[in-house]
């Protein structure tokens, strides 16, 4: 029953985006002819504020943050910022301009501003749309863009794993955004977020409960080797993700091998085994 209740609510949130997200996305590219910058954000951005706020309303998904100090001295600070996230869901992509206390500048593939009306819309933000197909020129455009948005005082957020990655999982996370931030100077934030377990990836069946949201502390790059200071955002990364879903990463219960496979369990218990069997064999018969 609950499952039931469960997809006719997603429905329901369906039907809202659907007919929200069109009148409000022709009104954003009717105003990007008179705006840009952070009044067309703003505008544009509003949108996302029905979608998660339609989320809870419908679907019984809420959320709570955990370190937002970190964004408030960052906020008041001056320094560029880089945001480095765990990506579970389509959720964060739109809570986190709605939660965010500055405008944000996504790092996303090209192919997503070709989705109808808020494709369209994305495409008059300031946003870097990249060809993955064309890795040295990816890069240029966002060590180019990913430098100017900022100095207009954007956050850069990219999420490390490049893609949707199944609740539980960790994908390979990859250093252009620390590449960026030791090129730039700029702060790393990074961000635990399990919105998997409400909104699970390839699947528009929304679960009620509680998403958490959480901000480790900057992590300054200048000076610091891109690599080094990634493997130190993927450590923080997944330690919290393993303290805000524990459920998530109960460790696989260990197989039992037979002492004739190559698996390495209790090799001393194999041992044994073998050498009361090589007794038992040469033992004198009667």
């Amino acid at each position: 029953m609950a499952g039931l209740l469960a997809r006719l609510r997603s429905a329901v949130y369906l039907l809202w985006l659907v007919a929200t997200v069109i009148p409000w996305a022709i009104l954003s590219l009717l105003a990007s002819v008179f705006v840009r910058g952070t009044p067309l954000y703003r505008v544009t951005t509003y949108w996302l504020h029905l979608a998660i706020y339609g989320a809870r309303a419908i679907c019984g998904v809420r959320w709570r943050i955990h370190g937002a100090q970190h964004l408030q001295a960052a906020a008041a600070g001056s320094q560029p910022i880089i945001l480095l996230s765990k990506h579970q869901s389509t959720w964060e992509t739109f809570a986190y301009p709605v939660l965010m206390p500055r405008p944000l500048c996504y790092v996303f593939k090209r192919e997503l501003i070709y989705i109808p009306f808020f494709g369209w819309a994305m495409a008059r933000l300031d946003m870097v749309h990249i060809d993955r197909s064309k890795r040295a020129q990816a890069w240029n455009l966002v060590a180019e863009q990913g430098r100017r948005h900022m100095a207009n005082g954007n956050w850069v957020i990219m999420f490390p794993e490049g893609t949707r990655i199944e609740r539980g999982r960790r994908g390979a996370y990859k250093t252009g955004g620390t590449r960026l931030a030791t090129a730039t100077g700029a702060v790393v934030l990074p961000i635990a977020v399990n919105s998997a377990t409400c909104w699970p990836r390839r699947s528009f069946v929304l679960r009620p409960g509680t998403i958490d949201i959480s901000i480790g502390a900057p992590m300054p790059a200048a000076g610091r080797d891109a690599e080094a200071l990634m493997a130190e955002v993927e450590a923080w990364i997944e330690g919290e993700m393993r303290r805000l879903d524990p459920a998530a990463y109960v460790p696989a219960r260990r197989p039992t091998a037979s002492c004739g496979s190559t698996a390495t369990w209790w090799p001393m218990r194999c041992a044994a085994r073998a050498a009361a069997a090589s007794a038992s064999s040469s033992a004198p018969r009667g």
